[in-house]
């Protein structure tokens, strides 16, 4: 009995407690409700957590902000030769994480990596092994991996053959960049680029860093647009959401005055004597004097623009940045000077050899002198006596004015970044008199030129220009180039005609000093310059090597209109002498401008690539000859499946025009191929390149005549 009523006493407890615990816990959960419902309520009403605005948050999430990239600007020859363009790279990536799937759980992930392996290796520079390993990574749980330096700096052909693959998993992130076609091509003057990320509107954007890139880099990178939409949560733009819009504006494209053929004459000849004679610098400028229009223009040492080789070494521009005594060149000025001040007879004589000035005594070049010879003697000569005489005869105060009317250290505004003005040392007797002969007076090239542009205008000096024209994305002229006149005429008609004249008399072999420079049946007149390099501490330097030589070269005498300034600063190899050396630029250069100046099509043509795809070979090789085309056929086949360059662009006369026929390739013998010609063959033929050094082909590691399949590896060295 007693036992009875202890269980039924435990049984009462046992209900009482869950009854309890019941009651708490619908307690517990009516507060929790109590505390969401309230929470929903508040935000409701305030929408605010934490001080922030909650839909706003909730928008920002389903809204995409897309910037619009604008398109840099084109750079292109005065015939419309692409000299910088536009372009982007694109690094190949494979996501590995096997979450990652669309909307209806399809796989966007790698899947057979084997194959994706197998398939790559046919693009990129790396094995199937190489390759495969990548996908194989020892890190768990690694969501995407790249393929090292091989994935990165793809071009649009290699990218889109991998597309062409449909291989699961495979990505590619996008990069602008510039594209300078011609490696080696004015370098220093047209400049590079260099990419940045952008924070703000988190892109990446081209800058310019030196050239004309820079200093038009305003006006050639545009303004980026941008796109904001509603989207939902995969990426797909809501009919009913808010979008807004702005196109971007592609950056206006230059036109140089620089011709193509002629730029790329004189890199071959510099390369040639930089190798042979490795000067510390050397210089030269083409220009046509009537209008202040460069026509070519490149200095040693240089690097290329595309690949950046040798751009440590040569990352100023020694046309404007360096200023250098000119030596004899700069007599030009002061028989300008002597002769339209009344001051110079030629018929009068002098004795050479020395003249002693405040104490000084100053010497010709041979020191012992010619005796006592004509005043018409001295320049062709190059006589400092003869110089001096003639400055003393002026007087400093007259000699001071014609250098103020020359714009001596006055920068010439060239559109190129960081020109210096140069330097006059005119205190005292012997200061004045040694500026008669390019001594005590530094310049930089442009002045050089800007002074020669006088004997092409009767005394009256033009501002060198490097741009022709401005045009926007669309092809409208913006802004046109005009001549622009640099001060009043410094002398007459009559005062260019005796300095043209003296000239003429430098190519004497009896009395010029650059008879070396004479071609027979050729019109032009030249002054050579040997200048004297200041050291730092004080006094200048000595030896056979260390010197600034130079020559200047116009044609034709009797109306000028062109001109070549070349500079070499202590070659490492003298050899013959510095007139020697430079003639190996000068002579072949003169005679193409002499070509040029006679109207002869010879020297700078350009012309329209004709379109071949779709034609028989012969129907092709009757449009590329007729156009002064070389066609290069790759393949066996009978009838064009494609061709480079795109039907309509502009190229120079004698270029290849490669073309697709399909059937068997076969490699061709590429010696002197340039790299362009090089990377548009592979392109046709599918082969997977490697370019090294700059120049033209030296050496091919396919040889001529085997049989080519898509992606076998092709390397090329060149070498300028």
């Amino acid at each position: 009995m007693r036992k009875t009523n202890n269980l039924k006493k435990l049984k009462s407890r046992a209900h009482a407690y869950r009854f309890t615990v019941g009651r708490a816990l619908e307690v517990v959960v009516a507060l929790v409700f109590l505390l969401f419902a309230g929470r929903m309520l508040y935000l409701s009403i305030s929408k605010y957590i934490d001080g922030q605005d909650i839909s706003k948050r909730t928008a920002a999430i389903y809204r995409r902000n897309t910037v619009l990239t604008a398109n840099r600007g084109t750079i292109y020859d005065k015939n419309g030769l692409v000299i910088a363009q536009d372009s982007h790279t694109y690094t190949v990536y494979a996501i590995l994480d096997k979450t990652y799937v669309d909307s209806d759980k399809k796989p966007l992930y790698v899947q057979d990596k084997k194959k994706t392996a197998e398939k790559l290796a046919t693009v990129l520079p790396l094995s199937a092994a190489k390759i495969y390993k990548y996908l194989n990574p020892t890190k768990k749980n690694t969501f995407q991996v790249q393929f090292g330096t091989a994935g990165t700096g793809l071009n649009l052909t290699q990218k889109k053959r991998i597309q062409a693959m449909h291989l699961t998993g495979i990505k590619f992130m996008e990069t602008p960049s510039r594209l300078y076609p011609n490696g080696v091509f004015a370098s220093n003057v047209v400049g590079y680029t260099l990419s940045k990320n952008n924070s703000a509107t988190n892109s990446t954007e081209l800058y310019g860093v030196t050239g004309l890139e820079v200093w038009y880099d305003k006006i050639l990178k545009g303004k980026n647009g941008y796109e904001t939409s509603t989207v939902d949560s995969s990426e797909y733009q809501l009919p009913s959401g808010s979008h807004s819009y702005k196109a971007a504006k592609d950056g206006d494209n230059l036109y140089l005055t620089l011709d193509s053929q002629l730029q790329n004459s004189l890199e071959t000849y510099m390369s040639k004597v930089q190798k042979a004679y490795q000067p510390k610098a050397l210089t030269a400028v083409v220009e046509d004097l009537k209008t202040g229009r460069i026509l070519a223009a490149s200095q040693r040492p240089t690097f290329n623009a595309q690949t950046k080789s040798g751009l440590s070494k040569a990352g100023s521009d020694l046309l404007v940045q360096s200023t250098y005594e000119p030596g004899s060149v700069f007599k030009i000025l002061s028989l300008s000077a002597a002769v339209n001040s009344g001051n110079y007879n030629p018929s009068a004589y002098y004795r050479s050899g020395s003249i002693t000035i405040g104490g000084s005594t100053i010497y010709d070049w041979v020191k012992s002198g010619w005796g006592t010879i004509p005043f018409s003697q001295a320049f062709p000569r190059s006589s400092n006596v003869g110089m001096v005489y003639l400055e003393r005869k002026m007087g400093a105060k007259t000699w001071k004015k014609y250098l103020k009317a020359f714009r001596i250290t006055q920068k010439t505004g060239v559109t190129l970044p960081g020109e210096m003005p140069g330097s006059l040392s005119f205190s005292s007797p012997v200061d004045q008199a040694v500026t008669s002969f390019g001594q005590g007076v530094t310049v930089n090239v442009m002045q050089m030129m800007q002074v020669y542009s006088a004997l092409a205008n009767n005394g009256q000096m033009v501002k060198p220009q490097l741009v022709e024209k401005i045009t926007d994305a669309s092809g409208k002229t913006v802004k046109g180039y005009q001549v622009e006149k640099v001060g009043k005429p410094v002398f007459t008609a009559a005062t260019r005609k005796v300095v043209m004249a003296n000239m003429k008399k430098v190519l004497n072999q009896k009395i010029g000093t650059g008879y070396t420079y004479y071609m027979k049946g050729k019109d032009f007149g030249v002054k050579t310059g040997t200048a004297q390099i200041a050291k730092p501490t004080g006094g200048y330097m000595t030896g056979d090597k260390n010197y600034i030589f130079s020559v200047v070269g116009i044609t034709p005498t009797k109306n000028p209109r062109y001109c070549i300034y070349l500079t070499i600063k202590q070659p490492s190899r003298l050899g013959s002498g510095a007139e020697t050396i430079l003639s190996q630029i000068f002579k072949p250069m003169m005679n193409r401008i002499i070509l040029m100046s006679q109207g002869s099509k010879s020297a700078t043509a350009v012309v329209k690539t004709p379109s071949v795809t779709g034609k028989t070979v012969d129907q092709a090789k009757k449009l590329a000859t007729g156009a002064g085309l070389t066609l290069v056929q790759l393949g066996t086949g009978k009838t064009v499946t494609s061709q480079k360059a795109a039907a309509g662009s502009s190229v120079t006369v004698g270029s290849k025009l490669f073309v697709l026929t399909g059937g068997k390739i076969t490699m061709p013998d590429m010696s002197s191929w340039s790299s362009e010609q090089v990377e548009n063959y592979a392109s046709l033929a599918g082969l997977k390149l490697k370019l090294t050094g700059t120049g033209k082909v030296k050496s091919q590691s396919l040889s001529a005549g085997s049989q080519l399949k898509p992606g076998m590896k092709l390397k090329v060295v060149l070498k300028e």
